[in-house]
């Protein structure tokens, strides 16, 4: 079982972070000096799962599609790029403060998690009404037609309307009073003392030597995306790319997050993957819906449940977009944005080209017109990736025989380690043989050799960090060449010979299709 389901927010954010740090995957930045806010690093265990992310994503964006190529672009651009892009006029959050607790909230955060409680509401009548109807319960007739439940969306509706319309219109006095209206308190303090709600720009400036127009502030890129909008010319006329055609890219971003929290969910220093496809205008609609089916595909491969992934259409669109979604993941906390896939017309290689003076068009030899490509954006974070894997991953199971045991149901795939090889004593020849079948394997898998303590403790171990194989080298092994398999999440155990690990442990890390 996911214990989210069981135990409240703040209980399972200690446990995971607690084990996160146990166990090697995530420790607070300079931790010896109690760490700095909104910055983590990974740890051993840490750095395989995000490296495994990073990789399974890049083989199905870029290895699988003959028209999309990489970029690794600088972290550091010229200080127009982000003048073109908005960035430097327009990159703010909302932000107001509690004058009894000191403390500085998102103002659209606060109404969002206002409105996050109302479902919530609805979640637990429907629950109810399962237990009450049983299999007999139809849910889409109960919430199209329960009173209770049709009010309360109703009320989200009416303040998701009204939220989302004052930040359109950048009225900001609405959104206080929208924050008094509801009667939303400060979680610190729990009074209503708020100050009014100001714009807070988030890219963080810093000073390089000296620039061609004599200017030295530049700024730690906000996003991953204008990187790969510089080289759109570069990209298409080395590679000579033909649209369709996209460029996808990897890398660190930075924003001042002033609400920063959740653990990694909401960090200042954080890594996005991300793709840009660059289409004919006119077939913009037509690539935006088939993004949104191959990229929830590509969640759904990795073989976690359907019902822990939704799409949430933006009501509210970004002025570059003409079409706009989401795809949240069932979180600990609730559904929260995972990925997003957006149209984002032709307005940031309009943009460029107006800043930059250069001509950022494509010549298309089928029509034989020259115009400004459409783009269609995929954006993920990956380190919110991390955290949807591992939050669903933590499970806690009490076994047959009344002991515990907390174990990470990764998909294989992602586990840090594929398999860890076992010698069932420190003796007889056993820690030789398991060396002998680890150097066999670790080529093509990540292995792990474990000697220390009885088999059923290293057994916990690799079930803590979601190993999904054991193999477990005995007194046998030398006498037949056979050994013992384990399975991490049924815990059964099968004899088989040296000679077909390869292709079981290949059969067990291979990605649902």
């Amino acid at each position: 079982m996911n214990n989210f389901k069981t135990m409240n927010q703040e209980e399972f954010f200690k446990k995971i972070t607690a084990h996160a740090k146990e166990y090697g995957f995530i420790f607070p930045s300079s931790d010896i000096y109690d760490g700095l806010a909104a910055v983590y690093d990974y740890g051993q265990n840490g750095v395989e799962l995000k490296k495994n992310i990073r990789e399974y994503w890049w083989k199905a964006m870029v290895q699988m599609h003959e028209n999309i190529v990489g970029l690794d672009a600088a972290i550091f651009m010229h200080p127009t790029v982000w003048k073109a892009s908005g960035h430097v006029d327009a990159f703010n959050d909302p932000m107001i403060d509690n004058k009894d607790s000191k403390k500085r909230y998102r103002a659209d955060v606060l109404v969002e998690d206002y409105m996050a409680k109302i479902e919530e509401k609805i979640n637990k009548e429907v629950e109810k009404a399962k237990k009450r109807f049983g299999d007999a319960f139809n849910e889409e007739q109960f919430v199209t037609t329960n009173a209770r439940v049709l009010e309360w969306k109703k009320e989200i509706e009416t303040i998701s309307h009204r939220l989302y319309g004052a930040m359109e219109k950048n009225d900001l006095a609405d959104i206080k009073k929208l924050i008094e209206d509801l009667g939303i308190v400060c979680p610190i303090s729990g009074t209503r003392n708020w100050t009014d709600v100001r714009q807070f720009n988030l890219m963080f400036a810093t000073q390089i030597g000296s620039l061609a127009e004599g200017a030295n502030t530049v700024y730690l890129r906000p996003e991953t995306a204008q990187g790969i909008f510089v080289n759109y010319l570069n990209v298409q006329k080395t590679g000579r790319m033909k649209i369709p055609f996209g460029i996808a890219q990897t890398g660190k971003a930075f924003r001042n997050e002033i609400v920063a929290r959740q653990f990694i969910f909401r960090m200042r220093e954080f890594e996005q993957m991300e793709m840009q496809f660059f289409v004919r205008p006119g077939t913009e609609i037509e690539w935006f819906k088939k993004w949104k089916e191959e990229r929830l595909k590509w969640h759904l491969s990795l073989g976690i449940p359907a019902e822990n992934y939704r799409f949430h259409d933006h009501e509210k669109l970004a002025h570059y977009a003409n079409a706009a979604t989401d795809i949240e993941f069932n979180f600990p906390f609730g559904f929260k944005e995972l990925e997003g896939v957006h149209s984002r017309t032709d307005y940031d290689l309009s943009r460029h080209a107006e800043f930059s003076g250069k001509k950022l068009q494509y010549f298309d030899p089928e029509t034989n017109e020259s115009y400004t490509p459409y783009v269609i954006e995929t954006s993920i974070g990956l380190d919110r990736m991390f955290l949807a894997m591992f939050s669903y991953a933590y499970t806690e199971e009490k076994l047959e025989d009344g002991s515990e045991r907390v174990v990470m149901k990764l998909p294989p795939i992602l586990a840090p380690y594929k398999v860890a090889i076992l010698p069932l004593v420190k003796k007889d020849g056993l820690p030789e043989k398991a060396r002998e079948i680890m150097d066999n394997l670790q080529y093509d898998f990540m292995c792990q050799y474990e000697e220390k303590d009885s088999i059923g403790k290293r057994y916990r171990r690799q079930d803590a960090i979601g190993t999904p194989l054991c193999v477990t080298v005995d007194n046998q092994t030398l006498e037949d060449n056979t050994v013992t398999v384990r399975d991490r999440d049924t815990m059964e155990q099968i004899r088989v010979n040296v000679d077909e690990l390869h292709e079981i442990i290949r059969k067990k890390i291979s990605p649902k299709r």
